[in-house]
């Protein structure tokens, strides 16, 4: 897996994972650093969706195991994004806390509304996340540098992390969720809103 290079002690002297580029345009840099805040503050707000459903969803025991699960690829895709944070230069965003408070508060939410309805929570969710990881795809494509080669096929491996958590959702029900379409339409702009918010703070 692309990720694992973080984690590997015989690369840390390797440019792909201990340097930035210094040959961007103020655009390109803007751009980059944009991506890596969103992203950041992404994975942050899902591990805390992860942990609001599980504090609720717990005595479940095969709803809680599928959401550890999730969670736990969660936890390393921000201990990723961590350390790309470092790597670029890049400031978290301001919103770091609001993004706690707001992903365990719809992890919670819910999860008391129904197993369901917390599946229909990571549906939604990853589906916005899989739409902006192909949108950044697209924006970095054509920068050469071996950091941001490498950021690229981070950022597909996440994505396809992600679709397969949506997946996951569906094939338990998500869509037999309580107002399914409302309830996909509310948090699926409300991700897209935090996307932009994050981009520019």
């Amino acid at each position: 897996m692309p990720s694992s290079a973080y984690f590997d002690p015989t690369r840390t002297s390797d440019p792909s994972v201990s340097s930035t580029p210094d040959d961007l345009s103020p655009s390109q840099r803007k751009l980059l650093e944009a991506a890596l805040r969103v992203d950041q503050a992404g994975e942050v707000a899902a591990n805390y969706i992860y942990g609001g459903q599980l504090a609720v969803l717990r005595r479940d025991p095969a709803t809680a195991a599928l959401i550890q699960d999730m969670w736990d690829q969660e936890i390393k895709h921000l201990a990723v994004m961590n350390k790309l944070q470092v790597q670029h230069q890049v400031r978290p965003t301001i919103l770091w806390e609001v993004a706690k408070v707001a992903g365990f508060g719809l992890g919670a939410i819910t999860a008391l509304m129904g197993k369901e309805a917390a599946m229909a929570c990571t549906e939604a969710v990853e589906t916005v996340i899989g739409e902006h990881y192909d949108d950044q795809l697209k924006d970095l494509q054509g920068l050469k540098h071996p950091s941001i080669v490498l950021l690229r096929d981070v950022i597909r491996e996440f994505r396809d992390d992600e679709l397969e958590h949506l997946d996951t959702a569906v094939e338990h029900n998500s869509q037999r969720a309580p107002a399914h379409a409302f309830l996909s339409s509310v948090i699926g702009m409300g991700c897209k809103v935090a996307i932009e918010l994050c981009k520019r703070v």
